[in-house]
């Protein structure tokens, strides 16, 4: 999940047993009712009312020490991008350098993070990530050997998919070998459309390995809507607790690069999703306590 590979308030009563229809409205979401509360199957908290239930941080040696604003968004749930790219790791003892380590004991202790997804092995070139899968398991194992100390909720293979990737099927029997939860995530440039690329998924993805849809909306390969009919097509396929979503929250910037979505931008993005676990991309790059406040403001607007 990296910008250039994809262009690539509960009220304070006394809880009640939740009603049959609404058990399993909720089991259809991938969700069950605790304490008039929703918890994922993996134990975090995820509020209805929330604008984003995660957040993806991508390390790089600019951006380890890691804070921000996003709990006040009803973010709790931390996607890592990965605790090894390109040859150097954030976790020591994994058989890589690892001379730049995140605080992970603090980190975990943030309201953002009360759940990680840890992300494992991978290269920052799709290319040369693909063409060394097997690899990028062998490491990713000896990173789950080392796991950090944080609230594991999962595991997110960095090798992100698409329908151009011909060789793709060839993942299926590599993410056998890897623990679960498992996620992986997907991408679609090309707008083959939900319903062809939840086809081409259920045809060699394990059916216990969960997909991330990246949404498109920071290329601008689609709005909003529409991602949330690639989302709805995913669901229908593989299952609702199998599909979450990744909201871009970058933009295209004028000469190159790209830039924060304004609040404007990311707004309908957020509305689209809802019912779904989505997880902003990324936070320590694109989602700054400004735009938190602006965010906010938009919702109570």
């Amino acid at each position: 999940m990296t910008a250039s590979s994809n262009a690539n308030a509960h009220p304070d009563r006394r809880p009640r047993p939740p009603r049959r229809e609404t058990l399993a409205r909720l089991a259809a979401l991938g969700l069950f009712a605790v304490a008039g509360g929703c918890v994922p199957r993996v134990g975090v908290w995820a509020h209805a009312d929330a604008l984003a239930q995660g957040v993806v941080w991508q390390p790089d040696s600019a951006h380890l020490d890691l804070h921000g604003d996003w709990a006040r968004l009803g973010v709790n749930e931390l996607l890592v991008q990965w605790l090894a790219v390109d040859d150097v790791a954030f976790m020591a003892g994994a058989g890589l350098p690892a001379s730049h380590v995140p605080d992970w004991t603090r980190i975990a202790n943030e309201p953002w993070a009360r759940g990680v997804i840890v992300g494992l092995a991978g290269y920052s070139d799709e290319k040369k990530a693909r063409a060394n899968v097997e690899a990028l398991v062998e490491r990713s194992l000896k990173l789950v050997a080392v796991r950090p100390p944080v609230h594991v909720t999962g595991w997110y293979f960095p090798v992100e998919v698409d329908p151009t990737w011909r060789d793709a099927p060839s993942l299926g029997p590599q993410l056998a070998r890897l623990p679960r939860p498992l996620w992986i995530s997907v991408y679609d440039n090309s707008n083959i459309g939900g319903a062809a690329l939840a086809n081409w998924l259920d045809g060699w993805l394990p059916r216990d390995v969960g997909v991330l849809l990246q949404d498109g909306c920071g290329v601008y390969a689609r709005g909003p809507a529409a991602a949330r009919e690639y989302a709805d097509a995913l669901a229908a396929r593989l299952g609702r607790a199998r599909v979450r979503i990744i909201a871009e929250a970058f933009r295209p910037r004028q000469g190159g690069g790209f830039r924060a979505a304004t609040a404007a931008e990311l707004a309908p993005q957020l509305a689209a999703y809802r019912g779904y676990r989505v997880y902003l991309f990324d936070g320590p790059h694109y989602v700054s306590p400004a735009l938190v406040d602006a965010l906010l403001r938009e919702e109570a607007g």
